[in-house]
């Protein structure tokens, strides 16, 4: 996929509204898990990403600042974002409990 005709969102739209169900795409390009919900609005937020698993089952909740996820919209207007972890990178992270 070819991000790079994507448009970035502004941080108005970084919104749990907006982003919950967004899927996140690794450096490789290949999607590395599913924002579950945020803590915080706008770039600020932080993210709570599930990895691995299959349509929820046995993925791994990890946190990330928004800082770190590209949020972007596509020309369908699909949101999604990019990140450079790796999806072994992300589940070696700390698992995040709410």
């Amino acid at each position: 996929m070819d991000h790079s005709t994507h448009a970035r969102l502004s941080a108005a739209e970084l919104t749990e509204t907006n982003l919950v169900d967004a899927p996140i795409y690794g450096a490789d390009d290949y999607k590395v898990g599913t924002i579950s919900h945020l803590h915080g609005t706008g770039e600020s937020a932080q993210a709570v990403v599930d990895v691995g698993g299959f349509l929820g089952i046995g993925s791994k909740p990890v946190l990330l600042t928004l800082s770190q996820l590209n949020m972007m919209r596509d020309e369908n207007g699909n949101i999604h974002g990019m990140t450079a972890w790796t999806k072994d990178e992300l589940m070696a992270l700390p698992e995040h409990r709410d």
